[in-house]
């Protein structure tokens, strides 16, 4: 009898791998997750998907404008404890670097893909690093240092936090479809005083401004009918932030478990749900000639009960990553403006904005 039931659980368990290999070895998002620092900065192998978002929008001291994005992206394959040597492939590491020369109207990026390897990339607490190869971010004595390297393109900068993590969502997950599980652990600093140096162009920068990072970690998150998103992470100049997302459906409709954050000039954190936001795009649109995308790069923004109301552009239309792979899809990234009012006074600001789902739904 025991043998026929460990056989029979033993068959149960070869068909949920079989159908969903993320079940069997890796822990889904669900509430109640105890957040703690410096730990929850870095890896969180039990979660199949992670990464660190690092965008933001700088300036030399003569008036040029650039944005940028530093993002480490991490995908396990295998949990499998017998695995010993450094070549084991456990988990795979991906890696974006985009620099928007806002002034002179060109963008540039460049991805890179590498296994944990000995040493070539990875996320470590005891290190207090997520690196791929020579791309980088490195905690040292609440600043947090950034370095990238591609071409005639180069990014050293150092980050200041000037608030204290936010975290997103409620009961410390951030749902994003029907389901237990369907979610994400989501954290952000969203307001870094960065200063360093770029390089575009066989050109040097000294460069001041804002930057923002997001760190997400989780199983699964999207549903069957979700295609993609539009995520906006912004900064006014009333030392007040916002994050919103809207998630689309295959239908056209916006799903109901769209959210966002607010972060007051004194870091108290109000969560947003779909229904205490409006996010429309405008009629303005940007084709992209390597994806036939058609991405929106103006939007209305509106807040009620915050009585804030936002109109949100590009300075620059064309920052689309297209993939060389299929393993992470293409999307546009890039840096925005907002101007609009709060309480009836004027106020302004600058952020990024993500859309995915624009070329081929995306699925994570």
């Amino acid at each position: 009898m025991r043998t026929d039931l460990r056989a029979a659980r033993a068959m149960l368990l070869a068909l949920v791998f079989s159908l969903d290999p993320a079940l069997a070895q890796f822990r889904p998002a669900l509430p109640g997750y105890r957040y703690e620092f410096p730990r929850d900065y870095f890896n969180h192998p039990d979660y199949q998907t992670e990464w660190w978002y690092y965008t933001g929008n700088l300036q030399s001291a003569e008036g040029h404008k650039f944005g940028f994005e530093l993002t480490f992206f991490r995908q396990g394959l295998s949990r499998d404890p017998e695995g010993t040597s450094a070549w084991d492939l456990a988990d795979v590491y991906l890696a974006h670097f985009a620099v928007s020369d806002l002034s002179d109207q060109k963008f540039f990026h460049a991805e890179r893909s590498n296994r944990a390897g000995p040493g070539l990339a990875g996320a470590n607490g005891e290190l207090q690093k997520v690196w791929n190869g020579n791309w980088s971010v490195v905690w040292a004595k609440g600043t947090e240092h950034l370095v990238a390297l591609a071409d005639s393109h180069a990014l050293a900068l150092s980050l200041e936090p000037q608030k204290p993590p936010v975290i997103h969502g409620e009961n410390g997950v951030s749902q994003k479809s029907a389901g237990a599980g369907r979610a994400s652990h989501y954290l952000s600093e969203t307001r870094l005083t960065a200063s360093g140096r770029l390089g575009f162009g066989g050109r040097e920068y000294a460069v001041s401004g804002l930057a923002w990072m997001d760190h997400e970690f989780f199983t699964h998150q999207l549903g069957a009918e979700q295609v993609g998103w539009d995520w906006f992470s912004i900064q006014l100049n009333d030392n007040s932030e916002l994050m919103l997302f809207r998630l689309r459906r295959k239908d056209g409709s916006i799903d109901p478990f769209s959210a966002g954050t607010f972060v007051d000039a004194s870091g108290k954190i109000v969560h947003l749900r779909a229904a205490d936001f409006e996010l429309a795009p405008a009629s303005d649109t940007w084709v992209s000639r390597a994806t036939h995308a058609r991405y929106p790069i103006r939007w209305q923004i509106r807040i009620p009960a915050l009585r804030l109301t936002l109109e949100a552009s590009t300075q620059l239309p064309s920052q689309e990553l297209v993939a060389t792979s299929n393993a992470v899809p293409s999307y546009w990234e890039g840096a925005i403006l907002l101007q609009g009012k709060k309480n009836s006074s004027d106020i302004a600001g600058s952020g990024y904005l993500e859309m995915t789902g624009y070329d081929h739904p995306v699925s994570i």
